[in-house]
């Protein structure tokens, strides 16, 4: 461990120069300090790795400054300089917290031994140190997921099972749940981790761009297919296709969806030849298939063939141990992404959150922090910065309670408190602007300030 800080506390001044010379000879950066109370200023002012420390000396006895140490600075090695009649009092200071000791005389030998010595322990011990906190870092976060609770560890356990084979994956869960995020967690532990990672909403498309996005197209299959065009489904060419939302696929697309993961090999739109393709399709729903199939809206061969291996992300409401977790975790981020310098959420703020029901599961927790860092008017974050997430009885509860009520509602709601800024109303919901656009004008929203 060269370059190692060390700092070397005697009250006579040739141990001083000595230790010093020796040691920096040695490629080490030394300080000196006379006596017990020009050490401790210096240890309060610098870090250093090793202090060599007289026990007797005018001012205070190195003992008095060993505890001292232990206080201020428990991670520096404290090495005691003692003469033959100390010997007992080093042994003291050991078990007080010194490291090591050192008789007077030295021999330049002994000391870059004991030094080196020394050094060694500290790389192990810090190390070790490191370790430990990679491994708790392990336990609440898994790729991009964040969570210590039970249900969040068997997830975890279960991704990494999952990961090791390569077969179709389908994972439930409700919206704003990290259906994705467990998509990609599988993607990034799995042998094609190196590989591209292609999501599609399959929610999010019409049925005739849908078509031409999963499949690609010739070019002059149709009107506007200027040239040829790869499909999501070529692009995950030794890697992972993640088809979210699969519930929305149209009956007619199903078939060619089926033959797709049974055969591995498909036709862009306006094509003749079949282009062979290795993906591994990892789909996810936050729907019920089963009922969507005795509806007769969805392909029972193509649900068995997606559903080889079922992932079941649990809600926000089951885990609430996780969310003061997550709420550190989205204010850590967001701090940087915003450059504002609120720095913590206070106990009664986390109680609070921990109340909440969250509808909107993670996504929605993730908006909430989000929101609360940008209109905060403070560096921490109490429970009146979440007064947005209180739902308004009035409006609600004896009132239309249909799914479009409580969405109209919850936009118009977010609109105002932005002030009616779509760009930032539109962040907070987790949509783009023009679907918000679509959206006011589905509800007839209007701004009251105008």
């Amino acid at each position: 461990m060269a370059n190692a800080r060390i700092l070397v506390v005697d009250d006579e001044l040739i141990v001083r120069e000595s230790l010093m010379g020796w040691l920096r000879k040695a490629g080490h950066i030394v300080d000196c300090a006379q006596g017990g109370l020009e050490a401790l200023g210096k240890i309060r002012e610098t870090e250093y790795d090793l202090v060599f420390l007289d026990i007797k000396m005018p001012d205070m006895s190195g003992i008095e400054v060993l505890e001292k140490i232990c206080e201020c600075s428990p991670e520096t090695m404290v090495i005691m300089i003692t003469a033959y009649g100390s010997v007992e009092t080093a042994v003291e200071a050991m078990k007080l917290g010194a490291s090591d000791y050192l008789m007077k005389p030295f021999e330049p030998e002994h000391l870059l031994v004991l030094v080196d010595k020394l050094l060694r322990q500290k790389r192990i011990i810090e190390e070790n140190i490191l370790l430990k906190e990679q491994v708790a870092a392990r336990r609440v976060r898994y790729q991009d997921l964040v969570g210590a609770s039970p249900c969040m560890q068997r997830l975890f356990e279960l991704i990494e099972e999952v990961a090791a084979v390569d077969s179709p994956v389908l994972i439930r869960g409700e919206t704003g749940t990290g259906k994705e995020l467990v998509a990609k967690a599988i993607h990034a532990k799995s042998r094609r981790r190196y590989g591209p990672f292609v999501a599609i909403n399959c929610g999010a498309f019409p049925e005739n761009l849908l078509e031409s996005e999963l499949f690609g197209f010739e070019a002059g299959a149709f009107t506007g297919a200027v040239k040829t065009r790869k499909g999501r489904i070529e692009m995950a060419e030794g890697g992972t296709l993640f088809l979210d939302e699969v519930g929305e696929i149209p009956l007619k697309m199903q078939i060619d969806m089926l033959r797709v993961l049974e055969e591995k090999r498909f036709q862009r739109l306006g094509g003749r030849d079949f282009i062979s393709v290795d993906f591994r399709c990892v789909a996810a729903t936050h729907g019920n298939l089963e009922e969507e199939i005795r509806k007769g809206n969805f392909r029972k061969d193509l649900y068995f063939r997606l559903n080889v291996i079922e992932i079941e992300v649990p809600p926000l409401r089951e885990r609430k141990e996780d969310i003061g977790l997550l709420a550190e975790y989205f204010l850590s981020r967001f701090r940087r992404e915003t450059n504002k310098s609120v720095m913590a959420i206070t106990k009664d703020a986390i109680e609070f959150l921990e109340s909440y029901d969250w509808p909107g599961n993670v996504r929605e927790l993730e908006n909430a922090i989000e929101r609360a860092v940008v209109l905060a008017k403070d560096k921490v974050l109490t429970r009146k910065d979440f007064a947005f997430l209180t739902r308004q009885p009035d409006v609600l509860d004896e009132g239309d309670k249909t799914l479009e009520a409580v969405e109209k509602h919850h936009i118009a709601r977010v609109l105002e408190e932005c002030g009616w800024n779509v760009s930032k109303a539109a962040r907070i919901l987790g949509i783009n602007r023009t679907t918000l656009h679509n959206k006011i004008k589905k509800y007839n929203l209007k701004d009251r300030q105008q």
